[in-house]
Formats: structure tokens, C-alpha cells, sequence
């Protein structure tokens, strides 16, 4: 599947004076001991948001905290309150209900508000296809009190929830002004040969689906691999032996990991780190035994790789090198992050692990030929070919543009309200 900019309505394409736009967004943040911490996703966001208030809209924003029945999942008043150090939105603890509605009701040009966690409403997550989403009483709800709705969290764009799949169906949408910027770094990031990938993290299948289609394609000219996904084509070759409960573990794997290996673009850590007596030791692979945990890429792998990103016309690249939650294992993955940013190569970073250890590198304000994308498995998914609903359903919409313009000429009703009424 690929997707192209021009496929879609970009936020430039209407008037958004004293008009209400749905804004989806993605929030989602970490979560340490009940406090949530400030990330990139909440400051990009807020781009979009203040240049939406500069035209005078009125902006209702729909975002998503964790998942029910886990530590992490939470009110956004949090989320409202890292937001308002960049750009002016008032919090409502509220979904579909008469406060939401109100608040709606009362916003005045200019004025934003962020509701209530969107995933706290039982039909958000429900495996549904679009079109029976939009009959739901959320998006009925919302969007017959609204003029747009703005997907602008390309992160988000895997998910075939209600929030980003069913107010497509029943109000004129568009792509936000981040989620451009990213399919815009997406449809760049092949344009310069050679393209390298450097594919690590613990995502085994997803990863290896993503190698599988860029390499059918004829869109990777080298894929470096790394982390979890480095080890399992390190024993699928043989270069180093694998416990047989690991085996049993990862045994498809390792039979698609040798497969893949057939194209010889493939290339494997040959020395990683491991943990001795609480301390980062680093060992040939041969040398690795049985049940010994490589923790991150050694030193000759980093030399290795980080020549091939030099000499590379793109990068892509997509999950850390090693465990970088430690700080001892998280030197392979700085070291390839800066041979990045040092490459005179057009590079693509993404995923949550990696991004985080970008921003530990000081070279990251030197940073100029590239974008860090604010997805992790949007991002994957969309390297493996495969079909992101969030994306599919906004480029539906372009085509049906001329007729939700028809019905709102002839019938001043909101659009959405003129669906409801057939449902």
C-alpha cells in the first residue's frame, strides 16, 4: 500500500474561520509513578492547534491516554496542562455528555478545548468497520456540532478506532498539519540511493513483515539489523547457537529470518555487549553461549554500520540497538544516531525507544537533512505495505468531497446531522 500526499485534503484547502474542527491528536505519553511526562508528540500538536486558533477556528481536540485496565490509563487534564505551556486550551472532563456538548456549544473563534480521554467511552476501541463507527453515539454526538475533522496523529493512523475512523464518514476531513509533514518525510525517504535500514527493537513479526516488503519492492539496497531482530538473524545463520527453549520460542522467525537472508542485503551484529557481574561486557558473537543475553550492539558492529550510513544516500531507521532503557546498553544506539546525523543522507527515525535516546545526543541541533517521525507501529506498518485504515478512509473522503459540499449547499443542516438522519 503506499500513500501519497496529493491523495489527501490538506488543512490549507478550507476556510477555517468560525468554523468548529474535530482535531484528532496523540497525547499518549509516558507515565512515571501516576505523573504524565512531556513529550514530542504533545509540543507538535500544539503547533497544529495554534495555527488552527490563528484562523480563527474553534477547536475541539480528541486524544487517547493508555488502555483501560492498565497503570498508564488516565484523565488528559494532565496531558491539557503540558499543552498550555505551548499554546492556549482549556480541559473538559467530559466525552459525549452535556458538559462536552455545552462546551462546544460556547466555544467562540480561536478558542480551543481538549475533551476527555476518548478511549474512556466503551465504543472507541470496538471492532467495527467505518461505516458502522460513524452510527456510534460518539461520533454522532461530536460531529453534529461540528464543520471538520483533522486527523493530525499519523501515529494513530494504524488503529481503526472510532475517533479516527468514523468522523471521515460523516464530516469533510483533512490531514493535519503534522501528520503532512510525516507522509511528506515518507514519500522523500526513498529518494536517494542507497537506501539503508537499520530495523532493531523487539517487534519480531512486524519487523520482519517490513523486511520482507521493502525488499520485494527493490526499496532497500542494505538492511542493518539490530537489537532482538539482530539476534534472531545472528542464530538463524549460524553464527551463533540459541537454547532449545528460545528456539521453540522463535522458531517461525528464525525460518523467515534465513529466508530473508537469501537476498544478501541482510547484514547482523558480529560483536555485541552482555552483562557480567552487573557490568557491560562485549564478546564475539561466536563467543556468545547458549542462554547469554546480548543486551547491544558491540563495538566493530557499530564501526561496521556506521562506515554503511556514511556512505548512504537515506537512512531509515526504526528501534534501538540494544536495551537502552540502561544507560549501558544504550551506547550502540547513540552511536548510530550520530552517524546519522553526521551522513550527508536524507534520514527517517522513528519509534518511541529510539527517539528517546535522540534526545539524549547533544549533535540532534545540528540535525538538518531528515525528520523523526512520531509513530512507532504506524511507522512499521507503513514500511510493511500494509493498509493503515486512519489513512485509507481520509483518502476515501477526497473523493467524495464534491458531493458533502452538494448536500451542505443545498440544505444548511450540518452535514453529519443529514447522515444522522438516515441512520
Amino acid at each position: 500500500m503506499t500513500y501519497k500526499l496529493e491523495d489527501f485534503r490538506l488543512m490549507d484547502e478550507f476556510d477555517a474561520g468560525g468554523k468548529t474542527v474535530l482535531l484528532r491528536i496523540d497525547v499518549n505519553s509516558a507515565v512515571i509513578e501516576g505523573e504524565v511526562k512531556l513529550n514530542e508528540r504533545i509540543v507538535r500538536h500544539a503547533d497544529t492547534i495554534r495555527e488552527l486558533q490563528s484562523r480563527d477556528a474553534r477547536v475541539v481536540a480528541i486524544a487517547h491516554q493508555g488502555r483501560q485496565g492498565k497503570p498508564d490509563f488516565l484523565p488528559l487534564e494532565q496531558h491539557a496542562r503540558l499543552l498550555r505551556r505551548f499554546v492556549d486550551i482549556r480541559y473538559v472532563p467530559d466525552i459525549t455528555g452535556e458538559v462536552a456538548v455545552n462546551a462546544l456549544k460556547a466555544l467562540r473563534d480561536g478558542e480551543a478545548i481538549l475533551l476527555e480521554n476518548v478511549r474512556m467511552d466503551h465504543e472507541e476501541t470496538l471492532k467495527r468497520t467505518p461505516e458502522r463507527h460513524s452510527r456510534s453515539h460518539l461520533v454522532r454526538t461530536l460531529a453534529a456540532h461540528a464543520d471538520y475533522f483533522i486527523n493530525d496523529a499519523f501515529s494513530v493512523a494504524h488503529r481503526a478506532h472510532a475517533s479516527i475512523v468514523g468522523f471521515p464518514k460523516v464530516l469533510e476531513s483533512y490531514v493535519g498539519r503534522q501528520m503532512e509533514k510525516e507522509l511528506t518525510a515518507l514519500e522523500e525517504a526513498h529518494a536517494e540511493r542507497p537506501v539503508v535500514y537499520i530495523l532493531g527493537g523487539s517487534k519480531l513479526d512486524d519487523v520482519l513483515d517490513a523486511m520482507a516488503f521493502v525488499l520485494r519492492a527493490g526499496k532497500a539496497d542494505v538492511i542493518l539489523t539490530t537489537g532482538v531482530i539482530g539476534n534472531i538473524f545472528m542464530y538463524a545463520d549460524g553464527a551463533a547457537v540459541m537454547e532449545e527453549e528460545q528456539k521453540k520460542k522463535y522458531l517461525a522467525g528464525l525460518k523467515r529470518a534465513k529466508r530473508l537472508m537469501l537476498s544478501r542485503k541482510i547484514l547482523y551484529p558480529v560483536d555485541v555487549a552482555v552483562e557480567i557481574g552487573g557490568k557491560r561486557e562485549e564478546l564475539d558473537v561466536r563467543a556468545l553461549a547458549p542462554g547469554q543475553h546480548a543486551l547491544d550492539i558491540g563495538e566493530e558492529t557499530c564501526r561496521i554500520y556506521s562506515e554503511i550510513i556514511m556512505n548512504a544516500g537515506t537512512v531509515i531507521m526504526k528501534g534501538p540497538a540494544g536495551m537502552c532503557e540502561n544507560k549501558q546498553f544504550a551506547e550502540g544506539t547513540k552511536v548510530l544516531l550520530k552517524a546519522i546525523i553526521a551522513a550527508d543522507a536524507f534520514h527517517l527515525i522513528g519509534g518511541g525507544h529510539t527517539t528517546s535516546v535522540l534526545d539524549m545526543i547533544e549533535e540532534r541541533m545540528v540535525c538538518e537533512r531528515g525528520y523523526v517521525s512520531l509513530a512507532g507501529g504506524a511507522l512499521l506498518m507503513y514500511l510493511a505495505g500494509k493498509p493503515l485504515p486512519g489513512l485509507d478512509v481520509l483518502r476515501m473522503r477526497k473523493s467524495h468531497a464534491r458531493l458533502a459540499n452538494a448536500v451542505q449547499a443545498a440544505d444548511k443542516k450540518p452535514f453529519a446531522a443529514q447522515i444522522g438522519n438516515t441512520m
